[in-house]
């Protein structure tokens, strides 16, 4: 009875992702005349390279630090040391991935092999941090508001619920539309509210606010989603624990930490997993919003790994970066699934 729906996991699923273990230790790319040929890890390194860089300042024949005309020290330039030095062999071919000054003179680079790569990393990683506790906090928040035995109740789940159902494709396109620079909603309405006062904010355009902005849309869009899984969570407390606690002179406080978050132990493991997971699979807003940028600040693994595969035709590459996915959501699922487990 299982065996057409296991069958199409199998095809559509396993062997695919089987086949990306395989191809990511080659350098194989889409419609090309060469053989494809195994490069062991080479992919990775490439992908992973990263390497650190302390230069002082340059000086002048007197030994006294050179400036420039804004007063800034002046440093040597980074391919002095990154091209062909064989004093740094190890950094060779990186570039900068940030930096910042040490005491008074001395400046650290952070270089990485790939740039794009790294920063879609630390992007997907502070996405996770942001939308995994704001959205299932957001979702218990709406769970326990709607868990009342009000007239009318059912009006406030289907809208809380409405987003879910609607395209993310679709949804992107509406906040687009909002975060517009010369005519969107928000600047609008923040506009008139503080009568005229706020200065128009490029939300998606500027690399301050672009992540932020898919963060904020990103929650709102499926925050209704886990609100019905707490919800399911939520009724399955017995009623009698709260009378006992009610009787007992319990607080609103006291009852929640004793009563409700004991009896959700299990469905929270549940909720942080799936978000988790949903958050690392970030590539529909980034397709439609900002195409990756501005200046590559809101890309993603998904995304490159999209973007690497298809696009520049890097079939290895995007292989090696989804494998590296997989390695990272299964680590982080499990971490945290042991941190949110009750433990004696």
């Amino acid at each position: 009875m299982i065996s057409p729906g296991f069958g199409l996991i199998v095809f559509f699923i396993i062997l695919p992702f089987l086949s990306a273990i395989i191809l990511s230790f080659t350098n194989q790319r889409l419609i090309s005349p060469n053989p494809t040929e195994y490069v062991g890890l080479a992919n990775y390194k490439q992908l992973l390279s990263v390497g650190v860089l302390t230069l002082d300042p340059k000086r002048n024949s007197n030994g006294a630090v050179v400036r420039d005309k804004n007063g800034a020290l002046k440093y040597p330039r980074l391919r002095n040391f990154t091209r062909n030095n064989p004093q740094y062999p190890h950094i060779k071919g990186m570039r900068e991935l940030f930096s910042w000054n040490v005491g008074d003179n001395q400046r650290t680079y952070i270089l990485a092999r790939d740039v794009v790569f790294i920063k879609a990393v630390i992007n997907t990683l502070l996405f996770v941090l942001i939308v995994a506790p704001g959205q299932g906090g957001l979702a218990l928040c709406l769970a326990l508001l709607i868990n009342q035995k009000l007239r009318g109740i059912n009006i406030y789940r289907a809208i809380y619920f409405m987003p879910v159902v609607v395209s993310i494709v679709v949804v992107s396109l509406l906040w687009r539309f909002i975060y517009d620079y010369e005519s969107g909603l928000l600047n609008n309405l923040l506009s008139s509210l503080t009568f005229g006062a706020f200065e128009s904010v490029n939300w998606i355009g500027d690399t301050d606010f672009a992540l932020g902005s898919i963060i904020v849309m990103s929650i709102w869009q499926a925050v209704g989603f886990h609100m019905v899984i707490w919800l399911s969570g939520l009724q399955t407390i017995p009623p009698s624990l709260y009378e006992a606690a009610r009787i007992e002179g319990a607080s609103k406080w006291q009852t929640f930490r004793y009563v409700t978050w004991p009896g959700l132990r299990n469905t929270a493991v549940l909720v942080f997993v799936v978000i988790t997971m949903q958050a690392f699979a970030l590539f529909t807003q980034i397709d439609v919003m900002t195409n990756g940028g501005p200046l590559d600040s809101t890309q993603s693994i998904v995304f490159q790994a999209v973007e690497r595969g298809y696009g520049k035709q890097d079939i290895s590459g995007g292989s090696a970066i989804s494998v590296l996915l997989f390695v990272m959501v299964l680590c982080i699922s499990l971490l945290q699934r042991w941190l949110t487990q009750g433990r004696s």
